[in-house]
């Protein structure tokens, strides 16, 4: 595509109400929802990732969620292929994207066209890496990413081995950190011109209520078994480190009781979206609007339309 192609994009923290919201976008605009979630990718994982339900889709097509076998490791640069492909598709048929998700390196590298050489993939280094991991622990490796690369560190958790490892791999085989590979990349200009609407609260106890009910429709639902049957084929996959299978993990084991690992799995669904926020707020580009602002989610569409509107990329 020679021009930049408008899109429109939901993004924020888990248990925001992004799916409701680009659904409703969807049937103002004309649109397709193309996910941007790192785990929802993956098939017969719809509990423990909150993947959306024949219901919740509301018949409006949703793209690239349950689709991956939860043994392949999944790359950003697939997914980015991968979204890329869906959007062309879209445009071509005349219809308006809505990316939703709250992955927010999987929608910084999207819309902002981030380039990933394979010439940056050394298998025998990070073999290296996750050795040093698993003997040494994690945070040692993100100590030595924060002297190389404070800005792609600080984005990172302890607990995401895989991306602390693919930073410093970056750099071991470059010499330039994945930071200002990030910045290289954006001198080539992106295909897109985004209109990202964000979610947020200005309670947090508000985002923080919805997160824990949740997790109880999670159990209810079958996140246990779900959870059970992963832990028996795919142990040590990407995919089973979903939050909502790693805190079962001991009661699994007999190691915990159920309820100590449901408000473990309630306080690192809290941590991850406190990360999530920190993500898009950095982002100048987003509209955000406040949930608990609004009395009902109809309100809350029609707030995100007005906002949508006075951009004049769409008419509904």
């Amino acid at each position: 595509m020679a021009e930049s192609e408008n899109v429109l994009a939901v993004v924020g923290p888990t248990a925001s109400g992004k799916t409701r919201l680009a659904v409703e976008l969807c049937k103002r605009f004309d649109g397709e929802v193309v996910s941007c979630d790192s785990m929802q990718i993956y098939k017969d994982m719809r509990i423990a990732t909150a993947a959306p339900t024949e219901e919740e889709m509301q018949g409006i097509k949703h793209h690239l969620i349950c689709f991956a076998d939860p043994s392949d490791e999944f790359s950003v640069k697939r997914y980015c292929e991968l979204a890329n492909n869906c959007i062309d598709d879209i445009i071509r048929r005349g219809k308006v994207p809505v990316i939703a998700g709250g992955t927010g390196l999987y929608f910084s590298s999207l819309i902002d066209n981030i380039q990933f050489s394979d010439e940056e993939t050394d298998g025998e280094y990070r073999r290296y890496l996750k050795q040093r991991a698993e003997n040494e622990g994690a945070q040692i490796l993100l100590d030595e990413l924060y002297e190389i690369d404070p800005e792609t560190a600080d984005t990172l958790h302890v607990n995401n081995v895989g991306r602390i490892i693919r930073a410093l791999e970056i750099y071991h085989n470059t010499g330039i950190t994945m930071s200002e590979n990030k910045r290289l990349s954006k001198l080539k200009g992106s295909k897109y011109n985004p209109f990202i609407i964000g979610l947020d609260a200005e309670n947090r106890d508000c985002l923080y209520n919805r997160i824990n009910a949740r997790v109880d429709r999670m159990v209810e639902d079958g996140l246990i078994e779900e959870a059970k049957n992963y832990y028996g084929k795919y142990s040590g996959k990407t995919s089973v480190q979903a939050i909502g299978y790693k805190e079962l993990k001991p009661y699994l084991d007999g190691d915990a009781r159920l309820d100590e690992c449901l408000e473990q799995l309630k306080l690192s669904t809290r941590h991850y979206a406190k990360r999530q926020l920190t993500w898009f707020r950095k982002d100048t580009r987003v509209h955000f609007l406040m949930i608990d602002k609004y009395k009902s989610p109809d309100s809350l569409t029609e707030a995100a339309v007005s906002l949508i509107k006075e951009g004049d990329m769409f008419e509904p």
